[in-house]
């Protein structure tokens, strides 16, 4: 009869550029679960994100509606407002923001009137979000971290869906 040896206490060895490490097969998978719990937050918190941004959407579309109506003296306007503050506080609007994820980033799609741009990009592993300086890459320079509990905080209550927050600060 063959035996096999306890497969907890086979080792394996990483190779870097720095330095080679030996560790058991246990540890590996634990730090494989963790990196993948990192990631799985970092997606929650991109659709956290997305639903930040539509709630800011139609929350500045309401107060733009509402500041007509004080204005607007003619009846179909009035009208026309009231409609549009009633559809905005059910939910619909024309703007959606979406998730896609790509090799390294997740993108922020902002969607309205048949257009699509990008928002921001999100990078999977580090939880780093970035201003996009195009459809397909990020501009240079960490704005802020999800991963970070004050940054993330911060971030979800205070992003707008023009943008603005992601500016150099």
């Amino acid at each position: 009869m063959i035996t096999l040896p306890n497969p907890t206490k086979i080792l394996y060895t990483e190779h870097s550029s720095e330095n080679t490490m030996t560790a058991t097969f246990t540890d590996y998978v634990a730090q494989k679960d963790a990196q993948n719990t990192i990631q799985l937050n970092i997606t929650k918190y991109c659709f956290m994100l997305c639903d930040a941004l539509l709630k800011n959407y139609i929350d500045y579309s309401i107060k733009s509606h509402e500041r007509h109506l004080f204005r607007d003296f003619d009846r179909t306007s009035v009208d026309y407002h009231e409609a549009c503050i009633e559809d905005l506080k059910n939910g619909q609007c024309g703007y959606e923001f979406t998730v896609e994820s790509g090799r390294k980033y997740h993108k922020i799609m902002m969607s309205a009137n048949g257009s699509r741009s990008v928002h921001a990009f999100i990078d999977k592993k580090t939880g780093s979000v970035y201003k996009a300086a195009s459809i397909k890459a990020p501009a240079k320079g960490e704005r802020y971290n999800l991963l970070l509990i004050k940054d993330r905080e911060w971030l979800l209550e205070n992003a707008d869906f023009c943008g603005s927050y992601l500016y150099v600060r």
